[in-house]
């Protein structure tokens, strides 16, 4: 059962987007939804009726302060997350994705509202161990990953200075209906726009490489629980506990599309984590999140939806 949220005002940034915009459908039925949002990667135009839209980015205070004006709950889904881009342009990655959040945390202190924070695995760079729990060591290998790392612990900090309710969201490799290619779970849009082709999905080194794919409605899951837990001030992980190797996943889209190929393999990728499984066990106790959606389900609607375009 989905939880919910109801009669309360509530902000998503970058709620035009990929997750954001999943959000955003399953608050605007019972809430007063905003969303802040500068287009950058989002589409505005297919935000629900009623969701009232702020054109404006997370770095200009004013535009954040309109935007967060009565908000009981500030969902901050707005970043930077192409790794690539964070290592081109570490200066302009650190302004959207630790200055942003700096600013949407100071609108929250002014207006007394919970901050979900959306966190990420790549805190943790190579694990020691898999699966990964909050406690692991955190030694990200891009400015992306160290620049989440430092929003995440702002976002625990204001919780314990300033009596704000906050959670951090750690998500693993989110996927599902409307995301674009890229670093994020972009592997999958990338085999799928492959496999609609015709042409074989290309793996990158030997396949071997594990990661835990989490549908975004299981995340949506975790943060409508995480807007009504009392258990805040911490980090949470948000993925499905399970694993898959890349070149498993490329042989269940290829069997869910029913296309007549064969993987392929290019050249690995430098910094390419090997493992990433979260340890969900805190999120399950604490938070109460279960994960409801297997990967092969997933997979298969996604395949549908493209089957359908």
């Amino acid at each position: 059962m989905q939880p919910t949220l109801q009669d309360q005002s509530v902000l998503v940034t970058g709620g035009a987007g990929f997750i954001g915009g999943h959000l955003v459908d399953a608050l605007a039925d019972g809430n007063d939804v905003r969303v802040l949002d500068n287009g950058r990667t989002g589409n505005p135009g297919e935000l629900p009726e009623g969701v009232e839209f702020v054109d404006g980015d997370i770095r200009d205070a004013d535009a954040v302060e309109r935007a967060a004006s009565d908000a009981d709950v500030i969902f901050h889904e707005a970043a930077l997350v192409s790794v690539a881009e964070s290592v081109e342009k570490p200066a302009e990655s650190n302004d959207i994705n630790l200055s942003g959040t700096l600013t949407v945390l100071e609108a929250a202190r002014r207006e007394d509202a919970r901050v979900v924070f959306a966190s990420s695995a790549a805190v943790y760079g190579h694990p020691e161990r898999v699966p990964v729990s909050e406690d692991d060591p955190t030694e990200p290998l891009s400015p992306y990953g160290l620049q989440k790392l430092a929003a995440d612990r702002y976002v625990r900090m204001y919780a314990d200075l300033y009596d704000l309710p906050t959670v951090a969201l750690r998500y693993f490799n989110v996927y599902g209906p409307g995301q674009t290619g890229g670093d994020y779970a972009g592997v999958i849009t990338a085999f799928l726009n492959r496999l609609r082709e015709g042409k074989p999905p290309v793996v990158h080194g030997d396949g071997t490489q594990t990661r835990d794919f989490v549908h975004v409605s299981d995340v949506v899951r975790a943060n409508l629980l995480a807007a009504t837990t009392d258990a805040t001030g911490e980090a949470y992980n948000v993925g499905t506990g399970e694993s898959v190797t890349i070149a498993e996943l490329a042989d269940l889209l290829i069997e869910a599309s029913g296309v007549d190929v064969e993987r392929e393999h290019g050249p690995a990728r430098e910094g390419d984590i090997d493992e990433s499984e979260a340890d969900i066990s805190k999120a399950r106790e604490r938070l109460e999140y279960e994960p409801a959606t297997t990967l092969e389900d997933g997979l298969a609607d996604l395949v549908e939806r493209a089957d359908g375009v």
